[in-house]
């Protein structure tokens, strides 16, 4: 995908309602805590990138998939991209970019404040999510997200995970591996990224000073994807 840069700034999303299939179930979380009791508001989770770093190698991407499930041969049906590469190009120096885009996990998440239903939410350490169990797939928030970063089930899926529940007629996006976060570990893309790659990622606590991600944001000049909209993003970017 590659756009112009002022288009990418001014991202819009459009979609049309849909109706949740008949019947539809959704594997439960095996022996999993509950998100809500995992989470605490001393922590605020967040994801920086470094897309100087980024080598177009798209393991991050592979990576998602991988470990929540989504498999290739379906994106094209499911329309499923918890994580995706977008080129940017200057139009006036003809720089080009490549950084990977997925849900910023807003402070003040506009998927949240439109979703009827309460199936979008926010815990308390910062991490936006979907409960799949009472969303109805009226796509309200993919319009909501000015990133782009929500996804609509339209098939059946199959060789689902017990720790990620997905379904037909719902909406999914990157939960920064919350499964994962919940048992002290890295988000997939982050591990994969770190071992395989560029080492262009660093997550961790934004509310501890002893973190990494703490003390680069602090010394190192960073950016939010439309910081105009005081949305307080999660993932913040460097390089761009």
């Amino acid at each position: 995908m590659s756009v112009d840069r002022r288009q990418f700034l001014a991202w819009g999303t459009v979609a049309a309602g849909a109706a949740l299939a008949p019947g539809l179930r959704l594997i439960e979380l095996a022996q999993a805590r509950s998100p809500q009791e995992a989470a605490s508001v001393l922590q605020r989770w967040g994801l920086l990138i470094d897309i100087t770093k980024c080598t177009d190698c798209d393991r991050c991407v592979s990576a998602c998939h991988e470990e929540n499930g989504v498999s290739g041969h379906e994106r094209p049906a499911t329309d499923a991209q918890w994580i995706r590469t977008v080129g940017l190009r200057d139009t006036r120096t003809g720089h080009a970019q490549t950084l990977p885009l997925m849900c910023q996990h807003c402070e003040h998440p506009p998927c949240v404040d439109v979703c009827p239903t309460g199936a979008s939410f926010k815990r308390d350490d910062g991490i936006v999510l979907v409960d799949k169990h009472i969303c109805i797939g009226c796509r309200y928030c993919v319009m909501a997200c000015p990133y782009g970063a929500r996804s609509f089930v339209h098939e059946a899926v199959s060789g689902q995970k017990a720790d990620v529940p997905r379904g037909k007629g719902t909406v999914e996006a990157c939960t920064l591996c919350v499964h994962r976060v919940d048992r002290g570990e890295a988000p997939a893309c982050v591990q994969t990224c770190n071992r395989d790659g560029g080492k262009a990622m660093a997550f961790g606590d934004l509310n501890d000073a002893s973190t990494e991600i703490h003390r680069r944001l602090r010394s190192e000049p960073s950016r939010q994807l439309r910081a105009d909209l005081a949305l307080n993003t999660g993932v913040r970017y460097q390089g761009l």
